[in-house]
């Protein structure tokens, strides 16, 4: 019998949160904060049980992550843009 292969997930919420974290570090505003996500990623913010209701909101048509701006999809891998 061939052993399994052993998948590795990286913490795609938490790199989001750290990230976040970092810019706000630097002196950057939320507000001038955007999330590039991958469709994946956004689709497992949306999903994930270890988003909190109050750490994600749709409102006027923008989704927003720990209050920043999300844009999907068009990136191969999620980023922070941050000025």
């Amino acid at each position: 019998m061939s052993p399994r292969p052993v998948v590795i997930k990286r913490d795609a919420i938490g790199d989001l949160r750290n990230a976040i974290t970092e810019a706000e570090g630097r002196g950057v505003k939320r507000k001038k904060m955007m999330l590039h996500l991958t469709h994946r990623d956004a689709s497992l913010l949306k999903r994930s049980p270890v988003v909190a209701d109050d750490e994600i909101s749709f409102e006027g048509g923008e989704m927003r992550f720990l209050g920043v701006q999300v844009d999907i999809g068009e990136v191969a891998v999620s980023v922070l843009a941050a000025d």
